[in-house]
């Protein structure tokens, strides 16, 4: 590999960045769902699939993290503004961190629910705990982020048709 700023992201960061993005899709949806579903014996099965899902992004995360700062990436995109260019690197720091608070919020209602225990049953309501109240609202704002992240992507291929999508992709590395 040659000491130049490769064009692509490496193959493993592409693969978790659109894992990720499928699975924190998933686990959104899958909070709306739950959220519309009483508390009742048959809210745990998919209450456990929605929490397993949560503790693998965040495993991911770190996962991600890792490789982000140990491999080479592509230079930094001037969107020729530089006020969209601290925007976009702000808004990608702060998936980051919501990313990681969500899970941690999410982690912490299981843990004040007692739903690490065995044969747990579920509470009356889960905004009985704190951690509810945040795991609510980091969701909102980590939809909101998407959307910025989605709207970036989208000023990029549709105005600036760059093609930058390119590099969060398969294929030859420069």
């Amino acid at each position: 590999m040659s000491n130049s700023t490769p064009e692509r992201y490496h193959p493993l960061l592409v693969f978790l960045h659109w894992l990720m993005a499928l699975f924190i899709f998933a686990a959104l949806a899958a909070g709306i769902f739950l959220k519309g579903l009483p508390n009742t014996p048959s809210k745990l099965a998919p209450l456990d699939i929605h929490m397993t899902l949560g503790t693998l992004i965040l495993f991911l995360m770190f996962a991600r993290l890792y490789t982000r700062y140990m491999t080479k990436r592509p230079a930094a995109v001037d969107s020729g503004s530089s006020l969209l260019n601290k925007l976009a690197g702000l808004v990608h720091a702060l998936i980051y961190v919501t990313v990681i608070a969500m899970a941690t919020a999410g982690m912490g209602i299981a843990s004040q629910a007692g739903l690490n225990t065995p044969g747990a049953s579920l509470p009356v309501d889960f905004f009985a705990f704190p951690a509810r109240y945040g795991h609510k609202y980091i969701a909102i704002f980590l939809s909101v982020l998407i959307i910025v992240h989605v709207g970036g992507w989208a000023y990029h291929q549709f105005v600036m048709k760059d093609n930058l999508i390119s590099r969060m992709w398969f294929g030859k590395r420069k």
